[in-house]
Formats: structure tokens, C-alpha cells, sequence
């Protein structure tokens, strides 16, 4: 042996290395993937939401209105009262209105029309209007309508609840005619009108035997 070998210490056998104690390394691949890929999933997500458009009914519109509400009863059709002929003809009376009497068919409260004699045909309109003034009170006549269907004559007289409104289609030797009401009282807590075709019957009456 060698001065030299003697002098260097042995070298280390290779059952010393193996024995040496090694730290031990837990992976957890699955839990860094997550950690990576996850955020990554939010941030497109959240890109693609932003970048598409929304559907036209998901965004409300400052300028829409909501749907119309209906209202319709029968104290605001009360209010409405359709005057003039229909077709030429004289109109039924409202159903919401009682106090009505009309000589069209389609009426609950009907009456039959007049018959003008034979010598009273030509100046009818003229004594309508004369039988109307010495029967009615505060009377107020609307200008006479000449027609394909005949002359109309519409007056406002004072009713039994307000102002009535008589209408008048004098064709022929026929006189068709309606007498209605202007204003439909309601009896509380009742929504049921009353009125007074009666009423109307009446004074029909008293016109007709003013033209006698």
C-alpha cells in the first residue's frame, strides 16, 4: 500500500449510499390541474356571457308600456251613449241601460212604430217638433238630418234622472223612434242600474196624443 492511500480515508461503499435516508415527495397532479384549469373556466365563461347578446325579452325596455287593463263595466259604457242612426236605422237600447224604450227589434224594452196619416205626411218633421216643445220641458234640438233612410230629428229633454235624448226617423208614414236616457243610476252596493222605460212609455204617449 501506498503512502498516499494511506494518508485519503476510505471511500464510502455503495451499501452506505443506499442507506441514507430520502425524503419522501407527495404529487397531487390532480389538485394543481384544478387550481389551474378552474379559474381558467370562470374567466371564458364569463367572456362568452359578456360577448353574447342577450334575448330581446331579457332586457326590459325603458319606453314599453304594460298591457292596457281593461276597465270595461257597465258604469263606464253608461257613459259612452252612441247616438245617430246604425245603418239607416234607429239603434236598440244599450243593455246596460234601463231607461230606454227604442222601436228596433234587437231591444228588450221594444214598441212598435208609428203610423203618420194620410194628411199629416208632408209637414210630420214640423209637428213632431211642435208636439215635442208643448209636452217636454228645457227642450234642445239638434238641426233635422235628411237621409237616404228617411228624416232624423234628435231633441234633449229633461229626465226623470238627468237629461234624456229622443231620437226620431220619420220615413214614409212610418215614425221609428228611441227615447233613452243620458245618465244610468246605480243603486249601492248594487251594480245593477236602475231606471224607468216606464217612463219613457209616458212620454211617448203624451207626444203622440199631442200630434193626435
Amino acid at each position: 500500500m501506498s503512502l498516499m492511500s494511506s494518508l485519503l480515508p476510505p471511500l464510502a461503499s455503495s451499501s452506505y449510499i443506499n442507506t441514507a435516508p430520502k425524503l419522501k415527495t407527495t404529487h397531487t397532479p390532480n389538485l394543481v390541474l384544478g387550481q389551474r384549469v378552474l379559474p381558467n373556466l370562470l374567466s371564458l365563461a364569463l367572456a362568452v356571457t359578456l360577448a353574447s347578446p342577450l334575448p330581446s325579452h331579457a332586457i326590459p325596455s325603458l319606453n314599453s308600456q304594460p298591457p292596457p287593463i281593461s276597465l270595461t263595466t257597465p258604469f263606464s259604457q253608461s257613459k259612452n251613449l252612441e247616438l245617430g242612426l246604425e245603418n239607416g236605422k234607429i239603434r236598440p237600447c244599450p243593455s246596460i241601460n234601463p231607461g230606454c224604450i227604442s222601436t228596433n227589434p234587437k231591444s228588450s224594452s221594444f214598441s212598435f212604430p208609428w203610423l203618420i196619416p194620410s194628411n199629416s205626411s208632408d209637414d210630420a218633421i214640423q209637428k213632431l217638433r211642435e208636439a215635442i216643445l208643448k209636452t217636454q220641458k228645457n227642450v234642445k234640438f239638434q238641426p233635422v238630418e235628411d237621409t237616404p233612410d228617411g228624416q232624423y230629428l234628435q231633441a234633449e229633454v229633461d229626465g226623470g234622472f238627468g237629461r234624456d235624448i229622443l231620437e226620431f226617423l220619420v220615413k214614409g208614414d212610418v215614425v221609428a223612434y228611441r227615447c233613452v236616457a243620458m245618465k244610468v243610476t246605480y243603486v249601492y252596493p248594487f251594480t245593477t242600474a236602475f231606471g224607468d222605460s216606464k217612463g219613457q212609455e209616458a212620454r211617448l204617449k203624451q207626444i203622440n196624443d199631442q200630434l193626435g
